[in-house]
């Protein structure tokens, strides 16, 4: 208890119990031992009791009695009680109350009998003994004390000055400097010290610190001089004074502290003989200025760095070159005694106090000095040697073992991992990058973290798993803070970083990515000499980079590569800035890396990654339509960088993957760059036919003509790409993100950018999806493709893929495990007969398949299956190219390719004969591996072909309609496909081929094209840039089939006539075939294969002319490249060419890129223009087509620059179900002509069949006009009548004048007055004939010698023909010849069926009010016909007796007209055959066995040659509106059915034979 209160109690009844109970606690307190504090408790009691007194509470004589009886408890009592006294005394002395003072002063006089005086002298003042009588006077007490302190304190009794008792000091140094090898011990020195100083009076300070001199000197005895101070010393602040004095003495300018000095003071304070807080305040310089010098540094390296970035003019550079020489002679500043002391304490091992003094520093600052570095760095080589020994030395390698310190108070030496995280990993961070000092120590420690992580890597104990979880994070501070700084500081050590990434590798991408970043953003910021480095290497880097180019790669390179081997990160990081700008500076660029170090091209991954990352950076430009050309330079380098160099791809990969999550699809351009580059896989929509060809072959085919490069040695590239797919498992998240990212680009990413760019980011992920799937399927092994890849179901309802990239994902997998499946069953039963192993191949394709259907179920709604098998659905989409056809052409063109190679081989004499032997093995190896490969392809294909003829019968059910089938079949199967890439619009086209050829029961071939062809508008509308390509190809492809069937009547009667894709009436779905009567003849369908041509002309013209970028670019795409195959019709050609100038002329300055598609577009359509031919050369037609027109005169698409006026009306008819007539009885129809209810029929199913009643009416005058044509043909003795009739027709025609003759040429004429006009014009050439017969009687046999030699051409003709159809020719015939081939098209069937969809069509322009479908099959139309005949009979009867007179008038006049104008055609022909003649080795429409005189020929030539005449008079006046056109069309009609009002009655008498006829 500190302070004693005592009771009210005990001093009231002091008496009584007061004192008995007081003296009881005096003894208690005296008992009671508690270390030193009872004597304070008793102080407290006595100090409580006396203050009563001098209070007057108690009284003097009770109290000093009390007092008298305490002093036997304890011996030191009398002392305690004089303490309280000397308290109360300057208490009471203080007081202004006498009385107090007065019962003091008594107190004090009654205890003296108990307390000794010597004690109250020494505690009381003078005056108060006084008082009390202890001495006389206090004055002269006073003096006597300050005499006594005198003599003590001030009169000299020992010497400290060596002068002074020079024999003293000389033998205390020859004592301390005498030899202490013997048995000398401290011990013995220190006595004879002792007497030294006793006996000479030696100052005991001066010795000390002669002692410390001398130790100073002989610094190698430490233990000796370190006891003897231990023994002599017995304060530690003496012993700093001393040290301090010696180290002040060394602070004035151009003065420099010995070491022998730090040495000491260090081994004092390791010996803790000193204390550094006591020490520290004498060194110099203070912390403040080490601060400031620490800042400066900073400043002045960031303004060296600033001088070196900036341009710096001469006069400038002189003046700083000035200034820095007068720095240099300014005084240098004193030493920095606090690293002196740091270093001495690191040499002899002091970690503690050397952390201390570091601690007080700025970071770094102290190891910033050279030798405190290296006196660190031995330290911790010294620290590690254990551990190093026995982990961390490479197998083969000696080493110098160092020996250990001898200090035992050092670190201790580290033996497993664990203790290095004591002291070693410390000492490493207060090193930072001034380790680059010592190489040796940074070989060490990261070879100990190699083995480190070895361990790491396969401990798997899980109590060591926190350890070594700690023990990974210090490596990577370590690896962030001290390895890679000093790197950054050693110079060009390729060894070093070779070794660095030793270990750098074990790590993660991930650990190493967020190191190279800290590297480069952070650590070149906190140190001064970083900063310097850092500028110096971008001063270094532009000087290079200013001088590189392809020339000097060698030498600029190996520039690069030493600068990059400290500073990797600043280097790269200017050089892709550069790339970023000008993007020639790649392939140079590309190949000056090759000397760079395996840690370097990690970093190049790292900075190329944070380069594309950059967030200030746009990746668009600024009009928002194209991805920015740095992302496209930075794409680029990342393929040619990756492929050449081996380069991890993970973390690249990974951030495309990210990005892709993230849902922004711009940097797939670097993923589709990697590929191209590394496995040699190309996406180009651009391909030429020969290499399409050959991407439908084998592997081997593909590489070598599949491609524009040559793509050679990515065996090692494209596996390096595997691997790293493989190991980081993103093979197919890469897949399911891209396909998913598609939609996400139109509907979530691109709703702000402008649709230019959201097509062309849509192009980029698709291609590089159909990129990355063919990498995968073509590399990845069976088993790693099968265990990735899941189910389509689960693909397509799970993942959300849509089902093209679905099934484009899974189809490598059918084929792997089809073949798989089927070699099994080969092993299983062994026989080698075809037939076998069709069977077996059968059987594996429906043990593979079969799961594969039930799947498909799912992906869509139950009624798609009414009409569509699964298995179907399956099979078009498992499939590809190379299994429905051999490329046999590529095969040997390749081949061939190889053989000439080997063939300039060894004609090549400057080839040495080992290279010539190599390359020769080289091509023929090849060469085997092709024809290889071919063979195989074919087994294969013919195993396919068989497989699918046994399915074929189960594939289409068609519960609904035809229609409604293929609809399906072009929703889900065909569209989807044909856009997917180019070998897939190319399968699209082959397979509707095959399943035709196949015979497949209920597929409607004619139907499929029908749909393909006249709905093309909003298919090419809704395309991206590429998929236009691929559509366009898809047509390609398609039209090229129908041109070949078009072009040779045998080749389409052995390919289409009896084939159930030719049937044009549709009876229940089980019928197969047809009788004759339903099939589609050869003529019928060239008419459709116009009215195809029409419907492409019709919208084309009507995408061409909406003015939409989309609409114009799509189109121009799809043009392009159908172009082989359309067109090849002469007006449509010129329709077109009207459109696409006019585009030229709008987009000039508008959009350059339309402009340019346009201007292509139109200079390869003029070089096809000598390919095209009349219209009636490519259908039978009647004459007035024969004429060449203008497009602006032309009744073709655009003639009225309205060609989407119809556009939506002809959809609807597409989309109506064609089929409802079929299930209707047939017998109602009354059968006028055959071969014109074959192509009603087919008009009715291909649902484009959209005529109002009165076309119904036309088209049957139509066919009674050519029914008494060919009545007339095969009677050519005619009535008087129709002789009279023919003349007043000719006279009338002539006097019309040029105008009305003009403007009926600028559209083409109704089906009825085109018919009724030949008719005319024949008859009339009849009667000419009959006349002149008597004249010249010589005239018909020479016409039937032509005939005959027409007719001994014909096949030959047709041949080639079709041949040139495919590859148009230059002319190769004489202009008679093509004349004559002329004459044979123009003769052959006489009897057109214009009641085909193609006219109707043609006409639809001028018939634009026409909205209701007819169907040709019902009754009402039959009625209508014979109401329609029956009106025109009557009209003929009354007209015939009128015209009588007038024929016989006119008869003469109109011979000679007609042998004039058939002179003048004559000179036409000859012309034409000059400027034309490649038109007609295109045609290749065959002869016919019945042609028509040359005089009927004649007179139909005079007839189209006048029309041309007209045309070339007034060509302007023929393109005016359509307003006009139509009136005139209007009394034209009206003006014919009276003139030929006498034709009506002959048509019933001659209906039955010219059925016969026909």
């Amino acid at each position: 208890m500190a302070t004693l209160i005592l009771s009210g109690e005990w001093i009231k009844n002091w008496e009584k119990s007061g004192k008995h109970d007081f003296v009881q606690l005096c003894k208690e307190l005296t008992e009671k031992s508690d270390h030193g504090n009872e004597i304070k408790d008793i102080q407290a009691a006595l100090y409580e009791i006396c203050l009563q007194v001098v209070q007057g509470n108690l009284k003097i004589d009770l109290v000093s009695t009390v007092l008298g009886e305490m002093m036997e408890l304890r011996d030191d009592l009398p002392s305690v009680l004089a303490d309280v006294f000397c308290i109360l005394d300057l208490e009471t002395g203080a007081l202004e109350e006498k009385n107090k003072r007065d019962h003091y002063t008594h107190l004090v006089g009654a205890c003296l009998s108990f307390v000794p005086e010597a004690i109250l002298k020494e505690r009381l003042d003078p005056e108060t003994l006084e008082s009390l009588g202890l001495i006389k006077q206090a004055h002269q007490f006073n003096q006597k004390i300050v005499k006594i302190k005198t003599k003590l304190f001030y009169k000299q009794q020992k010497f400290n000055l060596l002068r002074e008792e020079n024999e003293g000091y000389a033998k205390l140094i020859t004592e301390l400097g005498q030899d202490l090898s013997g048995n000398i011990t401290s011990n013995l020195v220190l006595e004879s010290i002792k007497s030294l100083i006793g006996c000479f009076n030696l100052d005991p300070n001066r010795v000390l610190d002669i002692i410390l001199e001398v130790y100073e000197s002989r610094s190698d005895q430490d233990e000796f001089f370190l006891s003897l101070i231990k023994s002599y010393m017995c304060e530690p602040v003496t012993l700093c004074h001393i040290l301090g004095f010696k180290f002040k003495f060394y602070q004035e300018p151009n003065e420099e502290t010995p070491k022998s000095l730090y040495h000491i003071a260090a081994a004092l304070l390791h010996h803790n003989l000193i204390e550094l807080e006591d020490l520290y305040v004498h060194l110099m310089p203070v912390d403040a200025t080490i601060v400031e010098e620490h800042k400066q540094e900073i400043s002045e390296a960031k303004q060296i760095a600033r001088k070196l970035v900036t341009v710096v003019l001469p006069s400038e550079k002189s003046e700083e070159k000035e200034k820095e020489k007068e720095e240099e002679k300014n005084d240098k500043p004193p030493d920095n005694q606090k690293l002196g002391l740091l270093e001495a304490l690191l040499r002899i091992g002091d970690w503690h106090h050397a952390q201390s003094i570091m601690d007080q520093m700025p970071s770094f600052y102290a190891t910033s000095h050279k030798a405190i570095a290296l006196a660190l760095c031995q330290l911790v080589h010294l620290t590690l040697e254990p551990l190093y020994r026995r982990a961390g030395v490479p197998k083969g390698a000696k080493g110098c073992a160092l020996q250990p310190l001898k200090n035992k108070r050092a670190p201790q030496p580290t033996e497993s991992f664990e203790d290095l995280r004591k002291d070693t990993f410390s000492m490493f961070c207060y090193l930072g990058p001034h380790l680059s000092h010592d190489p040796i120590l940074f070989a060490k420690i990261v070879r100990l973290g190699k083995a480190f992580m070895k361990e790491y890597q396969t401990d798997s104990r899980p109590e060591a798993k926190d350890k070594m979880e700690i023990l990974l994070s210090c490596f990577l501070s370590i690896a962030d803070q001290v390895l890679l700084p000093s790197l950054s500081l050693m110079e060009c050590n390729a060894c070093m970083s070779e070794e660095l990434w030793g270990l750098f590798k074990l790590f993660p991408y991930q650990h190493r990515y967020r190191l190279y970043g800290q590297w480069k953003n952070e650590t070149y910021s906190g140190h001064p000499l970083l900063v310097k480095v850092k500028a110096q290497t971008v001063e270094r880097a532009k000087y290079i980079m200013k001088r590189l180019t392809k020339e000097n790669v060698k030498q600029s390179g190996r520039q690069i590569g030493k600068l990059s081997h400290s500073n990797p990160t600043i280097l790269f990081d200017y050089l892709l800035s550069q790339i970023q700008w000008y993007d020639n500076l790649i392939v140079p660029v590309v190949d000056s890396l090759k000397y760079l170090t395996s840690l370097n091209y990690d970093v190049l991954a790292y900075c190329i990654i944070e380069a594309l990352a950059n967030p200030e950076k746009e990746k668009m430009k600024h009009d928002d339509t194209t991805l920015s050309s740095w992302l496209q330079s930075l794409a680029s380098l990342c393929g040619a960088v990756f492929r050449k160099y081996p380069i991890e791809l993970a973390g690249l990969l990974q951030y495309v993957t990210n990005q892709l999550k993230a849902g922004k699809s711009f940097d797939l351009l670097i993923l589709k760059e990697v590929v191209q580059k590394m496995a040699g896989i190309e996406i180009t929509d651009e391909m030429t036919s020969e290499q399409l060809e050959a991407m439908t072959g084998g592997e081997q085919l593909k590489a070598e003509g599949g491609y524009f490069g040559q793509i050679r040695n990515t065996k090692k590239s494209s596996q390096r790409l595997k691997d790293t797919l493989l190991d980081h498992e993103l093979a197919l998240p890469l897949c399911l993100l891209m396909a998913q990212q598609r939609n996400g680009v139109v509907f979530l990413e691109g709703g702000e950018k402008h649709l230019k760019l959201v097509g062309h980011l849509y192009d980029q992920c698709h291609d590089t999806l159909v990129q990355f799937g063919g990498f995968l399927a073509s590399n990845l092994s069976t088993e790693d493709y099968i265990k990735r890849v899941p189910s389509i179901d689960i693909l397509c309802n799970q993942f959300h893929t849509p089902h093209d990239a679905a099934f484009f994902l899974s189809r490598p997998m059918y084929a792997h495990q089809i073949l798989s499946r089927y070699d099994e069953l080969k092993k299983a039963e062994k026989g080698n007969r075809q037939q076998q192993k069709v069977h077996k191949y059968v059987a594996a394709c429906e043990h593979v398949m079969t799961p594969v259907h039930e799947a498909v179920v799912s992906l869509h709604p139950a009624r798609v299956w009414d009409d569509l098998r699964p298995q179907f659905y399956a099979t078009f989409w498992s499939l590809t190219m190379y299994d429905l056809a051999v490329p046999h052409a590529a095969y040997d063109r390749e081949v061939n390719k190889l053989k000439v190679q080997i063939k300039a081989i060894e004609e090549n004499p400057e080839i040495p004969m080992n290279k010539k032997k190599k390359e020769k093995e080289r091509c023929t190896a090849l060469q085997e591996k092709l024809q290889e490969e071919e063979k195989k392809q074919t087994e294969h294909v013919q195993r396919v072909l068989h497989r699918l003829k046994l399915e074929k019968d189960s594939w289409l059910l068609t519960k609904s309609t035809k229609n409604e089938t293929i609809t399906k079949f072009l929703q889900l199967c065909l569209f989807p496909r044909c856009i997917f890439s180019s070998i897939d619009a190319v399968y699209c086209a082959r397979f509707v081929e095959l399943v035709h050829q196949q015979k497949t029961p209920n597929f409607c071939t004619l139907l499929c094209y029908d749909r393909v062809f006249s709905a093309i508008i909003y298919t090419v509308a809704s395309c991206t840039e590429n998929e236009s390509h691929r559509y366009g190809r898809f047509l390609c492809c398609m039209l090229e089939t129908v041109t070949r069937w078009h072009s040779d009547r045998s080749v389409y009667e052995k390919e289409c006539v009896n084939y159930p894709g030719f049937l044009t009436i549709f009876r229940a779905a089980g019928f197969d075939g047809g009788n004759k009567a339903d099939q589609l003849d050869y003529e019928n369908f060239r008419h459709v294969v116009h009215k195809w041509h029409y419907m492409l002309t019709k919208a084309s013209v009507h995408c061409l002319e909406t003015g939409d970028y989309t609409h114009i670019r799509n189109i121009l795409i799809v043009l392009t490249k159908i172009l082989p195959c359309y067109p090849k019709v002469l007006n449509l050609g010129q329709a077109l060419e009207c459109r696409v100038h006019k585009i030229c002329l709008e987009e000039k300055d508008k959009r350059p890129d339309l402009y340019a598609l346009a201007m292509g577009y139109s200079g390869r359509l003029k070089s096809q223009k000598v390919h095209m031919v009349p219209e009636n050369e490519f259908h039978h037609k009647d004459q007035p087509a024969r004429s060449a027109t203008p497009a602006s005169q032309q009744n073709g698409p655009g003639g009225t620059s309205k060609p989407a006026a119809n556009a939506s009306k002809t959809e609807e008819g597409v989309s109506e179900d064609g089929d409802r007539g079929k299930d209707k009885p047939q017998g109602t129809t009354k059968p006028v002509n055959k071969a014109n209810s074959t192509a009603a029929k087919v008009t009715t199913s291909n649902g484009n069949g959209a005529l109002n009643s009165t076309k119904a009416v036309k088209d049957d005058k139509e066919k009674s006009g050519k029914e008494k044509k060919e009545k007339k043909e095969k009677t050519p003795g005619s009535t008087p009548e129709a002789k009279a009739e023919n003349r007043r027709e000719k006279q009338r025609d002539e006097r019309a004048g040029k105008e009305e003759r003009v403007v009926r040429e600028g559209k083409e004429k109704t089906p009825k007055a085109d018919r009724e006009k030949v008719k005319l014009e024949e008859k009339s050439s009849k009667d000419d004939k009959a006349k002149a017969g008597n004249e010249e009687p010589a005239e018909p046999a020479r016409e039937r010698d032509a005939i005959k030699e027409s007719k001994s051409k014909e096949k030959g003709d047709r041949n080639a023909a079709t041949a040139t159809l495919k590859s148009p020719n230059p002319r190769s015939e004489s202009a008679e010849s093509e004349r004559d081939h002329k004459r044979r098209k123009l003769d052959s069937h006489s009897s057109p069926s214009h009641s085909s969809s193609v006219k109707d069509n043609s006409n639809e322009l001028k018939e634009s009010a026409s909205k209701h479908h007819i169907n040709f099959n019902s009754v009402a139309r039959s009625k209508s016909r014979e109401k329609e005949m029956e009106k025109k009979d009557t009209e003929n009867t009354q007209g015939r007796s009128k015209e009588k007179k007038e024929d016989r008038k006119e008869r003469k006049r109109d011979h000679t007209v007609s042998d004039r104008e058939t002179s003048q055609e004559s000179k036409r022909r000859k012309d034409e055959n000059g400027t034309n003649s490649s038109k007609n080795s295109q045609s290749t429409s065959p002869s016919c066995d019945s042609p028509m005189s040359p005089e009927k020929e004649k007179s139909k030539r005079s007839k189209s040659s006048s029309k041309e005449k007209a045309e070339s008079v007034k060509p302007e006046r023929t393109s005016s509106g359509g307003k006009k056109e139509s009136r005139h069309d209007k009394e034209k009609s009206e003006k014919k059915e009276k003139r030929d009002s006498t034709a009506g009655k002959e048509e019933k008498k001659h209906h039955k034979s010219s059925d016969k006829h026909r």
